[in-house]
């Protein structure tokens, strides 16, 4: 990473460090990082002087144009390098500003670091055989790094339009046109949600739609899109299981507010998701997927088709 991406005083030691892939700042004072391969969790490694947390977040947010006071006390920002970063200020955050910055990982993951070969061939299946899937687990699990390992063995000719509220994708394909949400500001621009993305995609002429996150009411917009021929799609869901993954996307949809009769949603939801893929952390800090779910067609039961012992069984389900 270079100077002229961080540069951010007493932070620095650590967002040079590569073993180090998130780096936290609790009440303004408090440093705590998270790093790769190392134990589960965060370690806590010291504290900022007085008033330097101040410091610290007007160099990170002014090079993006991010407005982060008492009347906008919460930010999320993309920075140049790719990194991601969250800072809430008090009186939102009550014990003093807080601050974490996920560094971006330079090199992708491959399939082979989530499980073993038949995983990886299950699931380079789905892929040819253009499954529309959604990518489940908690927070920190790995869901974003999965997505961009399984949407890097899509054919190169397909164009493939992302969509991220804060674009963290990086794909090999030659095709790819990325698209970020924006919220709005106190200068009058509107925001520009995953749902307005979603239909401008659609015009577009996209192969393969990959959502970064679904959390809202372009879950509509999704399964319509899902609907009406956009097969092979890629998409996340925070979850606890591939189960609860396909319940918090009916959710979704019903709290949108279409009036749409529940059991109508769950039909569609059943029609539109092939395949889920769940992903945890170990008490290791591990991330590994830990099943693989066929999306039950209205009627049947759902599959479970793989699970941490690699227990296969033959796809039904593919949309060509």
């Amino acid at each position: 990473m270079s100077t002229a991406v961080f540069g951010f005083g007493a932070l620095d030691r650590w967002l040079f460090d590569d073993s180090v892939t998130e780096v936290m700042v609790n009440g303004g004072r408090e440093v705590w990082v998270e790093r790769a391969g190392g134990s589960p969790g965060a370690q806590y490694v010291g504290q900022l002087d007085a008033g330097v947390i101040d410091t610290v977040l007007e160099r990170i947010l002014s090079p993006v144009g991010r407005r982060l006071d008492r009347t906008h006390p919460v930010v999320d920002a993309r920075l140049a390098d790719g990194s991601r970063v969250c800072a809430v200020l008090p009186p939102v955050a009550v014990d003093g500003p807080c601050l974490s910055v996920r560094k971006f990982a330079p090199h992708t993951m491959s399939l082979h670091h989530f499980g073993g070969p038949h995983l990886v061939s299950l699931l380079t299946e789905v892929v040819q055989r253009r499954c529309n899937l959604l990518v489940s687990g908690p927070t920190s699990s790995g869901k974003t790094t999965l997505l961009n390992a399984i949407a890097s063995i899509v054919p190169a000719h397909e164009r493939i339009i992302t969509l991220e509220d804060t674009a963290e994708l990086r794909l090999p394909s030659a095709h790819v046109l990325r698209l970020e949400t924006r919220p709005a500001n106190g200068e009058g621009l509107r925001e520009v949600g995953l749902d307005a993305l979603l239909r401008a995609a659609l015009r577009l002429r996209p192969d393969r739609l990959v959502v970064g996150e679904i959390r809202g009411i372009e879950a509509v917009e999704l399964l319509q899109a899902l609907s009406t021929g956009h097969d092979g799609s890629l998409a996340t869901m925070h979850a606890n299981s591939a189960v609860d993954a396909l319940a918090r996307l009916e959710s979704l949809v019903v709290r949108a507010g279409h009036g749409w009769p529940l059991v109508a949603v769950r039909e569609q939801v059943q029609r539109s998701i092939d395949v889920v893929v769940h992903v945890h952390r170990t008490e290791a800090g591990v991330r590994a997927i830990q099943e693989i779910v066929e999306v039950a067609m209205p009627g049947e039961a759902v599959r479970r088709l793989a699970t941490m012992e690699q227990l296969e069984l033959p796809l039904r389900r593919g949309r060509r």
